[in-house]
C-alpha cells in the first residue's frame, strides 16, 4: 500500500521557541536596566524632595531632586543637600548654595545687600530679591573665614532663608553634605539641570 508522505512540521512551535526566546531577551534586559538603575541611584546618587522656600527662585517646595553623592567634593556656587541635626526642628535635609569653601573669608553686608568672597563681591544672577538685614539676634556669622573641611552655604531666597548667617548652623563640616543636586526630576515643568 501506498503511505501517506509526513506531514511538514508546522510553523506553530517554532513561533512557540520564538516567543518564548524573544519573552525570555526582554525580560532579561528588563532586570539588567533595573538593576542598573537601583546600583545608580544607591551607589552615585539619591533621590530628595525639597521642603521648603528657601531656595526659590532655583528650587520650589517639593521639587524632586537627583544629587550627586559619591565621588562629590564641594565647590563654591554648588546646590547642596546637607543634614544637621538640631539646627531645625524636623528631620529633612537642607538645600543650599554653597557660598564659600574652606579657607575662604565670606562678608555678608546688609547696607548693601551683598555677598563677598575673599574681598571680592559675588555676582549672583540666581536669588530671589536684594538682601536685607532680618534683625534675627541668630543671624550674626557675617564675617568668617571658613574653617578647612567645612563650608559655608546660603538659600538664594537670602530674606526667608536659614542658612549659615544663623550661629546654630553656622559654617557647615563637609561630613554633613549628602551630595549635590543635579536635576529637578519632577514636577516635569520645572524638570532640568540646576544651575
Amino acid at each position: 500500500m501506498f503511505k501517506k508522505p509526513p506531514a511538514p512540521a508546522s510553523d506553530e512551535p517554532e513561533e512557540k521557541g520564538s516567543f518564548k526566546l524573544d519573552l525570555y531577551f526582554w525580560t532579561q534586559a528588563l532586570v539588567m536596566a533595573l538593576v542598573f538603575l537601583i546600583l545608580t541611584f544607591t551607589l552615585v546618587g539619591r533621590v530628595i524632595s525639597v521642603d521648603g522656600h528657601s531656595m526659590v527662585p532655583t528650587l520650589h517646595d517639593r521639587d524632586l531632586l537627583l544629587l550627586q553623592s559619591i565621588g562629590y567634593t564641594p565647590r563654591q556656587g554648588d546646590v547642596v543637600v546637607l543634614r544637621k541635626e538640631g539646627f531645625i526642628e524636623s528631620d529633612a535635609p537642607i538645600v543650599k548654595r554653597v557660598i564659600a569653601v574652606g579657607g575662604q573669608h565670606v562678608q555678608v553686608d546688609y547696607s548693601t545687600g551683598t555677598v563677598a568672597v575673599n574681598g571680592k563681591t559675588l555676582d549672583e544672577p540666581y536669588i530671589n530679591e536684594i538682601m536685607v538685614d532680618p534683625n534675627n539676634h541668630f543671624m550674626n556669622v557675617l564675617d568668617v573665614t571658613v574653617p578647612e573641611g567645612s563650608i559655608y552655604v546660603m538659600g538664594d531666597n537670602r530674606n526667608h532663608s536659614s542658612d549659615s548667617r544663623d550661629e546654630r548652623l553656622g559654617t557647615v563640616d563637609e561630613r554633613y553634605v549628602l551630595g549635590r543636586a543635579l536635576c529637578v526630576m519632577l514636577p516635569f515643568r520645572d524638570f532640568g539641570a540646576i544651575e
